[in-house]
């Protein structure tokens, strides 16, 4: 286990003997309780598999494909290399690769679209701060590689590279602040980090898709979240469903879904609403967390080896 997930474990046990110190709901270390599943909008989670690869100890973040079936991404934290693993819902591994030209600082999250030129792309989130000392944050973008092509490469040592990436460099407008989620708008191609924060709410920052131009932009706060839970803003990972309807983020205990009302036109609307929280399953370290290709199916992991997939599906 690495310094930086003993950290995290560090903060998850403190953090956790503060919500059942001060809620009646909380949850346990593997396990998320004190939730109504009946009068959750989701049915009752499921363990689809375990990842059975040995060179993913960390899956800080995931996507799942939009131009593939059954296929998955995910990536390890800090320390774990500029690589990203693909495996199916059975948990076998599809292959590994090298980010061309990327650098993993800190990789806390990634997201996927399928664009308007018939591709899909990965974002990967290299944004994690947790000592506030980065001058700038970067989110990598490049065409998600083919599992039918590259299977056989299979640990980082074979893996080959993917396509060039797009890059684009970031730094917040007022203070250095350590983000764990990731999240782009299949619909419009808006991008949006939250931070985490200990203290107080979430913030959400808007970002303009200016990659390569090879400036730092500055992003642009749109709003402030937080979590019926607490610490309110220890936001570890999100999502927005392909149709653009909704959002899920999650901390290390639940998942929260935010729905944007029937006669809103802007996304940013979703923001304010108040979130619905929803069991996620046994979850060691939970950073991940996305949605299926129906806009009703969340999935997430969690960061250990042998971490299960987990899968949590919208009643109808």
């Amino acid at each position: 286990m690495s310094l930086k997930t003993i950290t995290k474990l560090a903060c998850f046990v403190i953090s956790l003997f503060v919500v059942m110190a001060g809620l009646s709901s909380c949850s346990g270390i593997f396990e998320t309780s004190g939730i109504d599943d009946n009068a959750s909008p989701y049915k009752v989670p499921e363990i689809l598999a375990r990842i059975n690869s040995g060179e993913i100890n960390e899956s800080s973040g995931l996507a799942v494909s939009r131009c593939q079936s059954d296929v998955f991404w995910t990536h390890n934290d800090s320390g774990g290399g500029p690589f990203v693993y693909a495996f199916n819902s059975a948990g076998k591994t599809l292959g590994v690769w090298r980010v061309a030209e990327a650098t993993n600082v800190d990789w806390e999250d990634m997201a996927t679209i399928a664009a308007a030129d018939g591709k899909c792309y990965l974002y990967m989130g290299d944004i994690g701060d947790n000592e506030k000392k980065r001058e700038y944050l970067t989110i990598y973008r490049f065409p998600e590689p083919s599992t039918t092509t590259n299977a056989a490469n299979l640990s980082r040592e074979t893996a080959i590279s993917t396509e060039k990436v797009e890059v684009l460099r970031f730094k917040y407008p007022n203070e250095r602040s350590n983000a764990e989620a990731l999240l782009v708008n299949q619909v419009s191609g808006a991008i949006y980090v939250v931070t985490k924060s200990q203290n107080g709410p979430a913030q959400v920052f808007a970002l303009e898709a200016n990659f390569n131009t090879g400036e730092v932009s500055a992003a642009t706060k749109v709003a402030d979240v937080s979590l019926p839970a607490s610490p309110v803003g220890q936001v570890t990972g999100g999502a927005i469903s392909p149709d653009g309807k909704r959002l899920v983020l999650c901390d290390y205990s639940a998942g929260y879904e935010f729905n944007l009302s029937s006669n809103s036109n802007e996304f940013d609307e979703v923001w304010p609403q108040k979130p619905t929280r929803f069991n996620l399953g046994p979850r060691f370290i939970g950073e991940s967390v996305a949605f299926g290709t129906d806009s009703s199916t969340v999935f997430a992991t969690t960061e250990n080896a042998d971490a299960p997939l987990i899968r949590v599906e919208r009643k109808k």
